[in-house]
């Protein structure tokens, strides 16, 4: 027994050494001491846990280093092919198209279109086509040019290998053309308010916005889950008196400062209405808000040169969103520090990819049109003036629209029209307006649809305003719009406004 202890004591002295060396190697590492604590009090407590979490620690080295493939290579899987079978195959192959073949029919965008149904041409008021660029031949063979040179997706977000010379060029036309120090593009017109909204509002912030502000914003205010109170559409006073609420609020809880913002439209989608502008920077300065403004109908249409309301009442840009330009997509405009902070948090810009070169390219072509050819703009409001002449003499019918807004809202006419206003404001906690009239939706949209029906077949194609029904925070009364615009001659806007005059009381005749 002595002779053998003394012939495994050299092992065993080894062993001890090996030990103490590892000990010593281990205690040396950053971090050992914590993790030797831990391995003690954890067997001390729970033995059988030391052992389950080497049996992992054993599983996760085995998984590292195991064969990440396990595919067999033997000939039972392959179907063993001559080269003479290859060749046929391939040529026998016909692969299918990845779109639709093009045809050489109009444009659903043209002043001009011709229906697909009839062959019979028609006058376009349901496009927007304001300012007349679609189909713009200087447009055009700059954006073949651009495809053949650039091919036609990005292929990335902007941030990261989207952004090519031809979408700077524009980010400097667009500030240049607006007098600001910069601008950013986004690729999706819808995503363009809705992600610089949260881009800026957080958690705590107070936004105040206009009960009738587009869906593209409603969906901005919910993705910033800020605190959100609602001022009656296109009232001032009654937005001051939410600000001066908020205000007293926040005084009686003792809060804190948080960034505040005023949100609306220049020109509103929904009916037409244009913002009291001076008004709005008069109450923001007055309360410390800022303001972005939505200019997504009035850039391009409003104005000398159609640099939107900002042009209109002389007032400089701070922050402006638009999409326009015969083109696709959306911006926003205004100091260095607030493009630059969007180019980082606002996630559409982030994560969707750049818009196509040759959508760029067109945008630019339109804004030197724009800034060349101011005539286009007067044609324009020539054009709105004259439809707006003969439709204002329509019995049955409302516009509410504003007298320079390039798209024309048509509502039925209802006793509720001449109704005194709410004596008691509403609540601004609450899209919903206090004492709303009620209008029966579906039946007047099946009125405005046989309208719009009657005008079609007298060769003027408008549209009924489509809404998102049970979705929206406040629901939009139905009416027809029609979207003016400068490639129509005055005299097609008169008889186009003539035939749907006549076909409302056509209509609406039949139901008296």
């Amino acid at each position: 027994m002595d002779s053998s202890a003394s012939t495994l004591e050299p092992l065993f002295a080894l062993l001890s050494y090996a030990l103490v060396q590892a000990e010593t190697a281990f205690y040396q590492i950053p971090g050992s001491h914590v993790v030797a604590r831990y391995v003690k009090s954890s067997h001390q407590n729970d033995p059988g846990r030391t052992v389950l979490e080497i049996l992992l620690a054993l599983f996760a080295i085995r998984t590292l280093l195991q064969s990440r493939t396990r595919a067999d290579n033997g000939p039972k899987h392959f179907i063993q092919f001559s080269e003479k079978e290859i060749d046929e195959l391939v040529d026998e192959w016909n692969p299918e198209p990845l779109g639709a073949p093009l045809s050489p029919r109009s444009r659903p965008t043209s002043p001009l279109p011709k229906l697909l149904s009839t062959g019979k041409q028609v006058l376009n008021f349901a496009s927007y086509n304001f300012t007349g660029l679609a189909g713009n031949e200087t447009i055009k063979e700059r954006a073949i040019e651009t495809l053949r040179k650039y091919g036609l997706g990005s292929c990335g977000p902007p941030g990261f290998y989207g952004t090519i010379d031809v979408h700077m060029d524009l980010e400097r036309d667009i500030a240049d053309f607006l007098g600001t120090e910069s601008a950013i593009l986004y690729s999706q017109g819808f995503s363009t308010i809705s992600a610089v909204i949260p881009a800026f509002a957080k958690r705590g912030d107070i936004i105040v916005a206009d009960r009738g502000v587009n869906f593209t914003i409603q969906k901005g205010l919910q993705i910033s889950r800020s605190t959100i109170r609602w001022f009656d559409h296109n009232d001032p006073k009654s937005l001051e008196e939410v600000l001066q609420g908020v205000e007293k609020e926040r005084r009686k809880r003792r809060g804190p400062l948080t960034r505040r913002f005023i949100v609306t439209e220049g020109i509103f989608e929904r009916d037409g209405v244009m913002v009291d502008l001076p008004k709005l920077i008069e109450l923001k300065n007055k309360y410390k808000y800022r303001l972005i403004l939505d200019e997504s109908i009035s850039f391009g249409t409003v104005g000398r040169t159609g640099r939107g309301l900002t042009e209109l009442y002389n007032v400089p840009v701070r922050v402006s969103l638009a999409n326009g330009l015969n083109s696709s997509g959306g911006f926003c405009a205004g100091s260095r520090v607030v493009v630059d902070h969007q180019r980082i948090n606002g996630l559409s810009f982030v994560f969707s990819a750049a818009v196509p070169a040759l959508l760029a390219v067109s945008a630019s072509e339109g804004i030197n049109i724009l800034r060349n050819t101011p005539s286009v703009l007067t044609a324009l409001q020539e054009n709105i003036r004259a439809m707006r002449a003969v439709l204002e003499r329509a019995d049955g019918i409302v516009i509410p629209s504003h007298p320079a807004s390039p798209i024309i809202h048509i509502h039925l006419r209802a006793p509720s029209d001449s109704a005194p206003a709410a004596s008691k404001p509403s609540n601004p906690v609450h899209a919903h307006v206090r004492d709303a009239p009620v209008f029966d939706i579906a039946a007047e949209e099946h009125v405005l649809q046989e309208i719009v029906d009657e005008a079609l077949a007298q060769g003027v194609w408008a549209t009924r305003a489509r809404r998102l029904r049970g979705q929206e925070v406040v629901e939009a009364r139905p009416s027809i719009r029609l979207a003016v615009s400068a490639a129509l001659s005055r005299k097609e806007c008169e008889r186009a406004a003539g035939v749907v005059k006549a076909a409302a009381a056509k209509v609406l005749g039949r139901r008296k």
